[in-house]
C-alpha cells in the first residue's frame, strides 16, 4: 500500500529535463565530432557561411567567453568537478519540477554543461567553439552547448517572472 502512494522519482518534467538534456549533449559531441573529423575545421580555418557568420576552430580554456581560463591541469579538473557538480544539483531539482518550461530551462543548462565542461575538458582540457557571429556587437566564438547554456538561463528567468506573476493573481 505505501509503494502505491509514493511519488515517482522523477516526474513528467524531470523527465523533459533529462531527455532534452541527452538531446543537446547528443548534438554538441556529434557537431564537434564531424567538424573536427570529416569536414576537417582546424585546417580549413574560418569558413563563411552568411556575410555576419562562419565556421571556425577555437580552443577556449575559459569558462564563459573565455573568461576564467582554466590553463593549469589543476584549473581543468577544478572546472570538470565544479560543472559535474552543477549538473547534479540540476539533475537533483529536475526531478520534481512543476513547470515544464522550468524543466526545459534546466534540461538545456545540464546539456550544455555536461557537453562543454564535462566531456570537452575531460576529453581536451578545454572546450571546442566553432559558430562565429561576425557581426559586431558579438565578438566571441560558441558552440552548440554554450548557446544552449545561455538559451537555458533565459527560459529559466522566463519561467520565474510567468510564476511570479500568477503568484501575485
Amino acid at each position: 500500500m505505501a509503494d502505491e502512494a509514493r511519488a515517482p522519482l522523477v516526474n513528467g518534467n524531470g523527465k523533459l529535463a533529462f531527455a532534452l538534456a541527452a538531446v543537446v549533449v547528443v548534438l554538441d559531441q556529434a557537431i564537434k565530432a564531424f567538424l573536427l573529423g570529416p569536414f576537417d575545421l582546424l585546417d580549413k580555418g574560418l569558413v563563411k557561411v552568411i556575410p555576419l557568420f562562419a565556421l571556425d576552430s577555437v580552443w577556449n580554456p575559459g569558462v564563459a567567453f573565455g573568461m576564467l581560463r582554466a590553463e593549469s591541469p589543476t584549473g581543468r579538473w577544478l572546472l570538470v568537478g565544479f560543472a559535474a557538480c552543477v549538473v547534479v544539483a540540476l539533475g537533483l531539482w529536475a526531478r520534481r519540477m512543476d513547470r515544464w518550461l522550468g524543466a526545459v530551462g534546466v534540461g538545456l543548462i545540464m546539456g550544455g554543461a555536461i557537453g562543454n565542461n564535462v566531456i570537452d575538458r575531460v576529453r581536451w582540457g578545454e572546450v571546442f567553439d566553432y559558430l562565429h557571429w561576425t557581426g559586431p556587437f558579438f565578438p566571441w566564438v560558441i558552440n552548440l552547448a554554450d548557446a544552449s547554456i545561455s538559451v537555458g538561463v533565459g527560459v529559466l528567468v522566463l519561467d520565474s517572472l510567468i510564476d511570479a506573476r500568477h503568484a501575485k493573481r
